[in-house]
């Protein structure tokens, strides 16, 4: 993968195949640090100890359709080989949290890439599962919850219309600039 974004998106399907009807999607940077944060906690089934102890080995996959799983790995050696860090954690029937962090001024830093694309793909293809998306950098903050466009919305109209698709599209992008200012 060539950007954090495509990460992420990855890390969000393994969400989504496991049941998870909330995933929380975090993207925290900290110039002053040199810090990048990228996290996200589902509530889907979770997973075993066993499997928890297992899956940064790309031989451990769930998926029937091949025999290697390269997610997870892949979002583990972006973190490390850029000076930063990879953590995550599970329960059964509670959910996954996987965080990464990044040191922005490393060398081997992948982009962030189009994460404004990557969330507005998983919002509008997946009508049964809520999210949340954070972006942060200093004092600028925005927060997109499904759930609260859902409100606004009612229930006749989906996330997936081309007319809410674009008003998403477009507020996504702006407060991302406003936020990063194109820095990631």
């Amino acid at each position: 993968m060539r950007e954090l974004a495509l990460n992420i998106l990855d890390i969000a399907e393994n969400s989504l195949r496991a049941g998870a009807t909330l995933v929380e999607i975090a993207v925290q940077a900290d110039f002053l640090q040199d810090k990048l944060c990228i996290s996200v906690n589902d509530n889907g089934k979770g997973m075993s100890e066993e499997m928890l102890a297992s899956v940064c080995d790309p031989f451990t996959t769930t998926r029937t359709t091949r025999k290697v799983g390269m997610g997870l790995p892949l979002f583990k050696y972006s973190a490390e080989s850029a000076g930063g860090s990879f953590q995550i954690s599970s329960q059964e029937g509670k959910g996954t949290f996987v965080a990464a962090q990044y040191r922005i001024s490393h060398v081997d830093r992948m982009p962030l890439g189009d994460f404004g694309g990557v969330a507005l793909q998983l919002v509008t293809m997946n009508p049964h599962t809520d999210f949340v998306f954070t972006a942060e950098c200093g004092e600028r903050q925005g927060v997109l919850d499904t759930r609260e466009v859902r409100e606004i919305l009612g229930e006749e109209i989906p996330l997936g219309a081309p007319e809410v698709r674009a008003f998403l599209r477009d507020y996504i992008k702006e407060n991302l600039t406003d936020i990063f200012g194109g820095r990631l």
